[in-house]
């Protein structure tokens, strides 16, 4: 069961490397923002697990942190590109 968290924490690590390429790369500002917050959400689900397989507590107050920021910081986004601040 262990050895199924690791493998599951490194293949969301493996699914978010290539949104790192898209956050850099991205044509417009709204792929950037897309790009950052699927990012966002793959690290948090890697932690999750991470914290299955480690059985700490911890690294869940990590995760719901890195969650809750991700949501404001689209929700900025967002705002910001509404009223073309960017």
């Amino acid at each position: 069961m262990t050895t199924l968290l690791v493998i599951v924490a490194v293949a969301e690590i493996a699914v978010a490397s290539p949104l790192v390429l898209r956050l850099a790369v991205g044509p417009t500002v709204g792929d950037r923002a897309v790009a950052l917050n699927a990012f966002s959400t793959q690290v948090t689900l890697s932690l999750l697990f991470f914290s299955a397989f480690a059985d700490r507590s911890i690294y869940l107050d990590v995760a719901l942190w890195t969650s809750s920021f991700s949501y404001l910081g689209t929700l900025l986004w967002a705002r910001f590109l509404e009223r073309e601040l960017l």
